[in-house]
């Protein structure tokens, strides 16, 4: 586990299976990536954070951005997840918390008075440098996509400057 990745830091690399049935290492994407941890697939936050990045996934990539969801849900569970809800972005299982542990967001959480341990909502945004550029810890769902969007956005802007 990298208990103290921070922004500048090399994005820890990872080889998960993917709901299609394939395996996706993140050293081999290009481009900036946005990789966002949840919970569970079909819960109802979980969900509306889906939707949400798979309706801003076009400007995303207009953005020179790639979307990955992360969770530790089965691969099946993650298919069964895109089709009901028609989603076109790549979810990656992680039921062995590699990717999880590696960004530090299997946390301990609270629900109800009672501590359990889980996924903390989180997203990365990893430069095309490979570096981690932003990383957002403990996101509300409402309108986690589109701030995730103008951070995106704002990073391409500064990266056109330089």
């Amino acid at each position: 586990m990298v208990a103290n990745l921070t922004i500048g830091d090399p994005a820890p690399d990872f080889d998960l299976p993917t709901d299609g049935g394939g395996r996706l290492r993140l050293s081999q994407l290009r481009g900036v990536l946005v990789v966002f941890f949840y919970p569970k697939d079909d819960t109802k936050a979980c969900t509306s954070e889906a939707i949400a990045f798979n309706r801003l996934a076009p400007q995303f990539a207009a953005a020179g951005a790639t979307i990955i969801g992360i969770s530790p849900d089965s691969v099946s569970s993650h298919a069964a997840f895109k089709r009901k809800h028609g989603l076109d972005l790549t979810l990656l299982a992680d039921p062995d918390h590699t990717a999880i542990d590696a960004y530090d967001v299997w946390r301990e959480k609270s629900m109800y008075g009672r501590k359990y341990m889980g996924v903390e909502r989180s997203t990365a945004i990893v430069g095309a440098d490979g570096r981690i550029a932003q990383l957002r810890r403990k996101v509300r769902v409402t309108r986690h996509a589109e701030q995730t969007l103008a951070a995106v956005r704002a990073l391409q802007t500064a990266f056109a400057k330089h």
